[in-house]
């Protein structure tokens, strides 16, 4: 067997009939944040920049041993965007693979009800965007379905 070091800097095996020593999935949440524009009332989408990843996303992470999921989805949105959330309906669980490993991330849509966003050690920049220009912007083709879903009940 063989090991060769991922991207993310981890240590995998690689070889025929190797498997991953862990196959359980790692477990985050997030939110579709949202709020009515300051200017017209119009409905917006916020945005993350993760600089180590350069990308485009909802705010999201992993979660803490013991803790529930939503208050997971909670404490992240807080901590990447500096804004309070008040959860709503939860949207689709999505599933993918990051370094070989399975991944499972929880969402809610939720209102932005007070905060501030400060630059962090996670994000950098936070965008708020119509829902169209959010679509765009989503680095992964699976958050921008999460748009869709968030638009698609019947109120916000």
């Amino acid at each position: 067997m063989t090991y060769e070091v991922n991207p993310a800097g981890e240590r995998g095996e690689q070889g025929e009939g190797a498997e991953h020593p862990d196959e359980r999935p790692v477990l985050a949440a997030g939110c579709v944040l949202w709020r009515r524009s300051p200017v017209d009332g119009g409905l917006e989408i916020c945005l993350v920049h993760r600089p180590k990843y350069d990308d485009w996303s909802h705010p999201k992470g992993r979660l803490k041993r013991g803790e529930e999921t939503l208050a997971a989805a909670l404490r992240e949105v807080e901590e990447e965007t500096g804004y309070e959330a008040a959860p709503g309906t939860p949207l689709t669980t999505t599933h993918y693979e990051v370094n070989g490993r399975p991944k499972q991330v929880s969402y809610w849509a939720a209102e932005a009800v007070s905060g501030a966003f400060a630059p962090n050690d996670e994000v950098d920049l936070v965008l708020w965007l119509p829902p169209s220009a959010a679509r765009e912007r989503l680095t992964q083709l699976r958050d921008r379905d999460l748009v869709d879903e968030l638009l698609a009940l019947p109120q916000r």
